[in-house]
């Protein structure tokens, strides 16, 4: 759920689309230090395979961050309120001491920068900056393989940092960079931060004026509206706690602890629709239910598991909830779905463009085997084995049909935009310098062109010419690096605009997201034919079984 717009057209309740990921299957849980949640999270459930959906199945609690990085601006304010006749009860430390207070009014948490008796240095050593989550997760590995401890952050874009335990001091995290650099890897660059002010987080209750950086905030009916601006209409209502955390950004998460079930009647309307046909909405429940397990680990350099946003799955509380949306949850109480036992990498995406794709046709990693190419139609009418999109003319074939595909009426099936070279340039530059890259200070593109293909047609490797050289683009940076393409699944076509020079390109394509797994939109089409929640994931998960949320399950 990645997209920054939002289209819509034809769909009373349009999706948005996600590009969120989960580990390897074959990484284990210890490694990241969950052997202790998921114990939790079985104890609480209660289940066995043989358990019932209605009898047995209690909640996991979750750790959501809906305010990620507050502080970032130093006039930054939240609203906090309880519901009618309700009270906030917020907890936090004064020395050694836990000292509550309560309060019927709204709570306004602000910033104040807090002047420092002396300078203070924040550094950490970045190996790497990445578009997503999934890609970072691969470099984290390959770092870690190599004797390297790492941890994946967050701070804009995601990075993947050598781990601060372990490389807590200046001559430490200079002399892995001097090693690094030595043998070539020019990515890695030290980011030091050197503050003459910190923000602190402040309130005032009763007159009194109270600073703290770790603040606990509950109420009785277990209910928070949040408000991030000065307008009432934007509330949001949370179910469960909040938490206001440092993070490892020198800024603050404000966290909901909010159960499993409860959670989704906040997900599930803002991903699939509120009124999407009710088979669609099962499987987008049972898909989001999975997904979040998969995916505790996310955020754990931040002292929470998920985020709120595109990164993860779009989470606004109870704004949103409907009967639709909560029936479907409810009926697929506790369900998840496996392969081989195991939760599996539960992504989908808003539209495919005609065809999903693969696990490694937008990130490094192992493949799935239930996340391969299937073209999304009801009907046959393209054969892959036969004609294989990693062909150049295949794929401009396919991406000119229009009709017969689950997603042929929505707006973003197929798309082209025309882009000026001046324009490209800018974007690509940008691109470059947050990398790091060696490239970015070319001036001029001198042609582009799709080197290597995907069998489901993606872009696997794009290339640049400049006055400086030649650099490649790999699988989804082509989305970073481009304002224009909207999935990697288009081709180019140079432009000159009656000049005699080139004056840009066309990007002919289709799809909105990394088009891997579930299409928000084909589900709907396969719903109103008629097909059950069962059989929609089926086709879109291959040789995956739908379950009840159990210990024999891995996660």
């Amino acid at each position: 759920m990645r997209q920054n717009h939002y289209v819509t057209k034809q769909l009373a309740n349009p999706p948005q689309s996600r590009t969120q990921g989960q580990n390897q299957v074959s990484q284990k849980i210890s490694y990241w230090n969950f052997s202790r949640t998921l114990a939790i999270a079985f104890c609480l459930l209660g289940l066995t395979a043989a358990s019932s959906t209605e009898s047995k199945t209690k909640d996991v609690v979750l750790k959501i961050g809906i305010v990620q990085r507050f502080g970032e601006q130093p006039t930054a304010k939240l609203q906090l309120e309880p519901t009618k006749g309700d009270r906030l009860k917020l907890r936090f430390k004064t020395g050694n001491r836990e000292q509550t207070l309560v309060t019927q009014n709204p709570l306004k948490l602000e910033i104040a920068m807090q002047a420092l008796p002396q300078a203070a240095v924040e550094e950490v050593l970045v190996l790497g900056t990445y578009r997503t989550f999934e890609t970072a997760e691969d470099s984290a590995q390959k770092w870690r393989s190599q004797g390297i401890e790492v941890e994946i952050a967050q701070p804009e874009r995601w990075q993947v940092w050598a781990k601060r335990d372990i490389y807590n001091t200046p001559l430490l995290r200079r002399l892995l960079l001097q090693g690094l650099q030595a043998s070539d890897r020019n990515t890695a660059y030290l980011d030091t931060k050197i503050s003459q002010k910190l923000p602190r987080v402040s309130w005032v209750i009763n007159g009194k004026r109270y600073s703290r950086n770790n603040v606990r905030i509950s109420s009785d009916k277990n209910l928070i509206r949040v408000n991030k601006s000065e307008k009432p209409e934007n509330a949001r209502l949370y179910a469960g706690q909040m938490n206001l955390l440092p993070n490892a950004y020198g800024t603050f998460t404000l966290v909901n602890e909010v159960p499993l079930e409860t959670y989704l009647r906040g997900v599930v309307p803002n991903e699939i629709g509120a009124n999407a046909p009710a088979a669609s909405v099962e499987a987008q429940a049972i898909l989001a239910r999975t997904y979040v397990l998969r995916n505790l680990r996310r955020f754990a350099v931040d002292n929470y598991e998920l985020c709120a946003d595109t990164h993860c799955q779009v989470y606004y509380g109870l704004n949103g909830v409907s009967q639709n949306t909560d029936r479907a949850i409810a009926a697929t109480k506790g369900m998840v779905l496996t392969y081989q036992n195991q939760l599996v990498d539960a992504l989908y995406s808003s539209t495919t463009g005609g065809v999903t794709a693969s696990f490694s046709d937008i990130w490094n990693g192992e493949d799935r085997p239930y996340l391969k190419p299937v073209v999304d139609a009801s009907m046959n009418i393209w054969d892959l084995s036969r004609q294989n999109l990693a062909d150049e003319n295949n794929f401009q074939k396919f991406i000119s049909l229009q009709k017969g595909f689950n997603e042929s009426d929505w707006d973003l099936f197929r798309w082209r935009k025309e882009t000026s070279l001046e324009d490209i340039t800018k974007g690509l530059q940008k691109f470059l310098q947050v990398k790091k890259s060696p490239y970015s200070k070319f001036k001029t593109i001198e042609a582009m062109s799709v080197v290597k293909r995907s069998d489901s047609g993606r872009i696997l490797e794009l290339a640049v010419k400049t006055n400086i050289g030649v650099f490649t683009l790999h699988k989804d940076e082509v989305r970073s690096a481009f304002a224009a393409p909207i999935s990697t699944l288009f081709y180019i076509q140079p432009l000159n605009k009656g000049k005699s020079s080139l004056w840009g390109y066309a990007f002919i394509g289709g799809g909105f997201g990394h088009g891997v797994g579930l299409s928000q939109t084909g589900a709907q089409n396969l719903a109103k034919l008629g097909w059950p929640s069962a059989k929609i994931l089926q086709f879109y998960y291959p040789g995956t079984q739908i379950k009840i949320l159990s210990n024999e399950i891995q996660f």
